[in-house]
């Protein structure tokens, strides 16, 4: 199988997986209650606003809630192929524009996590690795682990009370990105004033990775330095530099192709948790008050963006495979 034929058919594979996502997302968003009823009436179903039923007839007709199930539902398809979205139904903004705010700042703030994880973790699995079962490799186990048991909102509360708040520290802003007068200060101090915004939303959303990241690079690392190839190299008297930066390290490369897959979707979806309790308007925190507010447009948008994101890649990894290692062929990658 040529590489044009296996893309071609992981691609049309593709199709019925993100068909099927958006639409069980679609089920399960009309299964709720529609927002223009949330708005006349509350959790028990007794009326608390004046919102007349004219009205509400005339805003399910706007949002074409009245027309049959399945007429709404190629609607849908409509907008997530022109990449259209609709507009929102709690502000009447158009979604495209909603998100267009929302991801530079997801991006920004995950593309920073990413890079800080990985500049620490392959450096400490490396370490780990050399020197598997002693004293120090203990001791830096022992704290990743710890860290990792650590809950990311619980250790985001405890950060804002201890070094935000006032209450002991008042170091860091407590939530956003900017302070106020932030269009006054000059390019240097916009930049000052958002590092000192992320300074906690990026530590929150990193230690807990340390744990993982490294364990998984060291079991690789580790595999790697037992294999017979490595023997031989040692026989020929290469140096051990050349051998772990050279020969490991490349063949530990293929694990670390299989987490890259999942970037994709989470540079676009970003953190719910941490965005909506540092008060980040990114998309995570887009997502959480559109589920909360049962913004239809909306969680479609986001849902159907990250799930092809979460697809293209998977493709892009199973493709990085024989990049890395050309001993895999897309038939072994394909299972054929």
């Amino acid at each position: 199988m040529s590489q044009a034929q296996y893309i071609l058919k992981r691609i049309l594979w593709m199709i019925p997986t993100f068909i099927g996502i958006v639409t069980i997302t679609f089920i399960l968003v009309k299964m709720r209650p529609d927002p223009i009823s949330m708005k006349a009436f509350g959790a028990d179903g007794m009326k608390e606003t004046s919102v007349s039923e004219k009205y509400m007839e005339d805003m399910r007709k706007y949002f074409g809630d009245d027309k049959p199930i399945h007429i709404q539902y190629f609607k849908i398809w409509e907008n997530i192929l022109t990449l259209n979205f609709g507009e929102s139904r709690i502000n009447h903004r158009p979604v495209i524009e909603k998100i267009k705010e929302a991801l530079p700042v997801t991006l920004t703030l995950n593309i920073i996590t990413i890079f800080i994880v990985y500049l620490i973790s392959v450096p400490l699995a490396v370490f780990s690795a050399l020197k598997d079962t002693s004293t120090w490799d203990n001791i830096v186990t022992f704290f990743l682990y710890f860290l990792y048991s650590l809950p990311s909102f619980w250790t985001a509360l405890i950060l804002l009370k201890y070094f935000s708040s006032g209450t002991y520290f008042n170091w860091f802003p407590l939530s956003g990105l900017t302070s106020i007068g932030h269009e006054e200060f000059t390019f240097f101090q916009k930049i000052q004033d958002l590092t000192w915004h992320l300074i906690l939303p990026i530590i929150v959303s990193v230690y807990a990775s340390f744990a993982f990241l490294s364990r998984f690079i060291k079991s690789s690392f580790m595999e790697a330095l037992r294999s017979d190839y490595i023997r031989t190299a040692k026989a020929k008297g290469l140096s051990k530099r050349r051998i772990v930066y050279i020969h490991v390290m490349r063949n530990s490369l293929i694990p670390l192709i299989t987490l890259m897959a999942g970037i994709l979707p989470e540079l676009f979806a970003g953190s719910v948790i941490i965005e909506s309790i540092f008060s980040i308007p990114g998309m995570g925190k887009l997502a959480f008050d559109s589920i909360h507010n049962n913004d239809h447009a909306v969680i479609i948008a986001v849902v159907s963006i990250s799930s092809f994101l979460t697809l293209l890649g998977i493709l892009l990894s199973d493709i990085g495979y024989t990049l890395v290692d050309p001993r895999i062929s897309f038939e072994q990658t394909d299972g054929t």
